[in-house]
């Protein structure tokens, strides 16, 4: 075996990997790995001015790479200000493995400035957090961590290495790490029950999640929607699970509190979830559960731990999305009588007119401001969908503006809409960089709201510094609209002739155009509707480098009569 430095071996296990870009904020705990990364011109080190800005690209890199990203962060002030984009990457099932500079572990007791428990800050959040003490256990812990942070349910790891390990000689291990091969088959017992309940369900529908695009299985998800006559919809899911245009597709459902979701299952006898957590809410009724007296529930997911985690379903399958639901789409085929079958396409074309439905009265509504200024959001999303090129990718971090984007935008297949996941704001600025380092054939467009910008207003400079060639579309509405939908939902018919204390963001106003062209990203400010269409037609026409349209946006806010 070669002997090496701790440090050289982390650089030679990350290459054995395949790893070819670092994500990171450099500090003095660090500076033996940055110093030798100069030695190794083929891993290109993506410099962001904040620890939560290295991690939100690194989330979007890996996502779309379907690949662990390595991050680099400094010390215990660095690992606390990433803690929150690392939340993101858990609730979002990232796979990432994070590595924080210790201080020299023979002085560790002396408590030496910016040093602290590394380990024990990051085990809340990370899948596995662990220091490295000897130098010759580098690559072996890099190749668990790498296999650990894949593995499902994937997600963020943490290793804390202290200086001197670094810069430690040993004898090195170098090696591939291998993989786990997760998909496994449902049990073919638990599927014929499955089976059995979905073939008799007179009133079915199918809840999907980001599991099924991990699977690959939008195709088996809307096979069985059709053969039971089943409406689709997502609750909290920011992948392509289903194409936007079929028929069946109802969409997003609101997931804030419980009573859209009550009122989309009102008439649900079998409820089929895949790849979806059951129910995450931000404001869960502790009282009062979201589904109907009676109704049944299967459930199908590779993540064990959510399944019968707040709602117990009379089923439960855990293996993969896309061997599962070819598999049960069969049995159930096999156990419909002529009956059976019948009542499933009355089903269908009933669930089809009421998704047609649906989207008529959206797009009735959507016109009624069409040309209003501020500018409506609806009209936005359709002018920037007249102007993407064939080979666009659209990251959003709408919040507010999400079912705008959506329906706008459409995808009937993957790679054209990921939306930002886990519930920390402020992923959209540097979610847009990772999406376009993995995807450097696409032409990405960050879709940005204010409020959330401004807590990764940096990425500007890094896209900028490393010439990332993204459109940013900033939606101004000038607060955070998200809080004050919410406190309306809180209060109910209280909310009439209340305040929102601090949830304006005007006096003074962000303009987003300024603050680009100060950090290098040409900025356009728009303010009429009828100066979109030409604004945004520049700003994704620039293959050079980043650019940026500032949209004066419409901010309603439906309060109780």
């Amino acid at each position: 075996m070669p002997r090496m430095t701790g440090k050289r071996a982390l650089l030679e296990q990350l290459i054995a990997d395949g790893t070819t870009r670092i994500f990171g904020n450099p500090g003095t705990t660090e500076q033996g790995f940055m110093d030798i990364l100069q030695e190794y011109p083929q891993i290109e080190f993506m410099l962001a001015l904040h620890e939560g800005v290295a991690v939100c690209m690194a989330d979007a890199y890996a996502r779309l790479t379907r690949r662990p990203s390595f991050v680099e962060l400094h010390i215990a002030p660095g690992l606390g200000n990433a803690l929150g984009m690392m939340h993101n990457a858990r609730v979002g099932k990232t796979p990432m493995v994070v590595y924080a500079g210790q201080s020299p572990s023979g002085v560790l007791f002396q408590e030496p400035h910016l040093s602290g428990p590394l380990v024990e800050m990051a085990k809340p959040i990370a899948k596995w957090s662990y220091q490295v003490e000897h130098a010759h256990d580098v690559p072996r812990v890099l190749r668990r961590a790498f296999k650990i942070a894949a593995e499902p349910p994937a997600g963020p790891v943490f290793l804390s290495l202290p200086m001197d390990v670094l810069d430690e000689e040993a004898e090195m291990d170098l090696a591939p790490t291998t993989y786990v091969s997760w998909r496994t088959r449902p049990d073919l017992d638990g599927l014929r029950a499955a089976a059995d309940l979905l073939a008799k369900a007179k009133g079915p529908m199918l809840m999907v999640g980001d599991t099924v695009n991990a699977s690959g299985a939008q195709e088996e998800a809307v096979a069985l929607a059709e053969a039971i006559g089943s409406p689709i919809f997502e609750c909290y899911a920011s992948e392509y699970n289903v194409p936007s245009s079929h028929p069946l597709n109802l969409g997003s459902v609101n997931f804030v509190t419980p009573g859209d979701i009550r009122n989309t299952l009102k008439d649900c006898d079998v409820l089929m979830v895949v790849g979806a957590p059951l129910f995450q809410m931000i404001f869960p009724d502790p009282d009062r559960g979201v589904l109907a007296p009676g109704t049944k529930v299967v459930q199908l997911d590779s993540y064990t731990h959510e399944i019968g985690k707040n709602v117990r379903p009379d089923v439960g399958l855990l293996g993969d999305p896309k061997a599962g639901l070819a598999e049960l789409t069969e049995l159930i085929q096999q156990r419909q009588s002529t009956s059976e079958r019948n009542d499933a396409k009355d089903r269908r074309q009933k669930a089809e007119e009421r998704v047609a439905a649906s989207r008529e009265s959206y797009w009735n509504a959507a016109k009624r401001n069409w040309d209003a200024s501020p500018i409506s959001a609806p009209r936005l999303m359709h002018e920037l969908k007249q102007v993407l090129p064939e080979n666009y990718l659209v990251f959003s971090e709408g919040i507010t503006n999400s079912r705008h984007v959506e329906m706008a935008i459409a995808p009937d297949e993957p790679g054209r809409l990921v939306k930002v996941r886990g519930g920390g704001i402020g992923p959209g600025l540097p979610g847009s960089l990772g999406a376009a380092l993995a995807m450097p054939d696409k032409k990405v467009i960050g879709v940005c709201s204010d409020g959330a910008a401004m807590y990764s207003i940096t990425a500007l400079w890094t896209a900028a510094h490393h010439k990332i060639p993204v459109t940013f579309v900033m939606l101004g509405n000038a607060a955070y609209r998200i809080l004050k939908l919410n406190m309306v939902e809180y209060l109910g018919a209280g909310a009439k002739g209340r305040k929102f204390v601090g949830m304006d963001l005007t006096d003074p106003d962000l303009r987003f155009d300024k603050m680009a062209e100060a950090m290098g990203v040409p900025g356009i400010r728009v303010e009429q509707p009828a100066d979109l269409a030409g604004a945004l037609k520049e700003a994704v026409s620039r293959t050079d480098g980043p650019s940026l349209v500032d949209v004066a946006l419409e901010s309603p806010i439906p309060m109780p009569r």
